[in-house]
């Protein structure tokens, strides 16, 4: 009788086992499918020209990091571009009162998209406004994470990172 209730315990012992393998592998597939569903919608996204980048970190050329609590995003509307981003950073000719910033909507010139093998998209743009011209360089990831590197004729450089703003399904 004893013999009998350790066969059937490592019987159900062997079945629990192979039942968490098996739900293991199906979750890595779905996981898989979830990453490639979401590298396909990042990459549709970008090359419709219509996009948007939530920042939530500003990297200054010089001093600490800056971790923004308020909602700040590059928008691409096609042939333009809608910059709500902060300046933390040092100028070097500014129009009196400080400026707009890196707060502006204006036409880009010399757009450009390319893919690396790993299938990271680097945008490259100009901007031009009444007070500078900033060079964008975007890198966006296949997970929809981005970085945005900035630099102008009358300010250093800074970069942000962020999130690419993914449409939800049901929309």
């Amino acid at each position: 009788m004893f013999l009998r209730r350790m066969k059937d315990f490592r019987l159900l012992l062997l079945m629990g086992i192979a039942l968490v393998f098996v739900g293991q592998s199906l979750c890595a597939q779905d996981r898989a499918e979830q990453k490639e569903k979401e590298a396909e919608q990042v990459k549709e996204l970008l090359e419709s020209g219509r996009f948007t980048i939530e920042v939530d970190r500003a990297l200054p050329m010089q001093g600490k990091p800056v971790n923004l609590t308020t909602l700040y995003s590059l928008e691409m509307r096609g042939d333009s571009v809608v910059s709500y981003l902060p300046y933390f950073g040092r100028a070097y000719s500014l129009p009196y009162g400080g400026g707009d910033g890196l707060r502006f909507e204006t036409l880009v010139s010399d757009y450009q998209l390319s893919y690396n093998k790993k299938g990271k998209a680097r945008i490259r743009f100009t901007a031009r406004t009444k007070e500078d011209t900033f060079q964008f360089h975007v890198d966006v990831f296949t997970n929809g994470s981005a970085t945005i590197g900035v630099t102008s004729t009358n300010r250093q450089g800074i970069s942000y990172q962020g999130k690419l703003l993914l449409s939800d399904p049901e929309e």
